[in-house]
């Protein structure tokens, strides 16, 4: 299995190093390695409106069909030993059901289904985002803000709903002094309204952040020829620290909402 990976890394190595060369560096070393994030329609060179068909619509339509042929196919034999298919999806519902009742309490598990998908399409996102030549949906913080707020605005709503107007004491911090109580209130007032903006940036500044660099490493590769071995071993580790990082800022992005879900329904501290 090791060696499987091994190989995996340095065939993608290779192709990023290919791109590298093939990359036009307008005569040296001008990388250019933020070009990846640029929105462009799928079909002409014209201006991009809220309609238009873009390479973020495909790539996020490619991260649902993914889910759906994980989720949907890859389970509908439904098999007492199960396929490496099923195998994956078992183990991603177990894990994030496991994570809902765990941090938010078993209360919280009818909200799983809407956390579930979360997760799932976050990792299918920054997974598909790891293909050479592919585009990071969730390494734009546009996609990344909608989630966000989606999850800030069902967790606040859920908060009144279920708290009524005993929602706001989780602004008020009883177990601190009387004379702090006011202070803290503003604080925790100021970083709840924060949540959603840090909520976002985290996933998609991590995600842009190791995309630039892979891209930086492969600029060098290119510019180097067949001297460029020290990029492509740097393109390796980047590459192997990027698989790992797209499966823990899913999983951040998840146990956040687990815990802001947790907050609204149990808001007293």
């Amino acid at each position: 299995m090791g060696r499987m990976i091994f190989f995996a890394l340095i065939a993608i190595a290779l192709v990023l190093f290919a791109l590298g060369v093939a990359d036009d560096y307008e005569g040296g070393l001008a990388i250019h390695p933020m070009d990846q994030f640029i929105v462009t329609p799928l079909f002409g060179d014209g201006p991009v409106h809220w309609y238009t068909p873009t390479n973020v619509t495909l790539w996020m339509a490619l991260g649902v069909l993914s889910i759906l042929a994980l989720m949907v196919l890859g389970t509908r034999g439904r098999a007492v030993i199960p396929s490496r298919s099923q195998s994956i999806a078992e183990l991603a519902y177990g894990f994030v059901r496991k994570m809902v009742e765990d941090v938010a309490g078993k209360d919280a598990l009818p909200f799983f289904p809407y956390i579930f998908t979360l997760f799932l399409f976050i990792v299918s996102a920054n997974f598909l985002g790891l293909i050479p030549g592919s585009f990071t949906t969730t390494s734009h913080i546009a996609v990344t803000a909608v989630l966000a707020m989606a999850v800030f605005l069902t967790v606040t709503i859920v908060g009144f709903v279920k708290n009524g107007a005993g929602f706001l004491s989780l602004f008020w911090v009883s177990s601190a002094p009387l004379a702090l109580r006011p202070i803290l209130a503003i604080i925790e007032v100021i970083s709840y309204f924060v949540r959603p903006v840090s909520h976002s940036i985290r996933l998609a500044g991590n995600l842009m952040a190791g995309h630039a660099v892979l891209k930086v490493f492969a600029g060098f590769a290119g510019v180097m020829g067949v001297a460029g071995i020290a990029p492509i071993v740097g393109i390796m580790a980047i590459y192997g620290l990027e698989v790992l990082v797209s499966f823990i800022q899913a999983y951040v992005f998840t146990i956040l909402t687990c815990v802001y879900l947790k907050d609204a329904l149990h808001p007293h501290h």
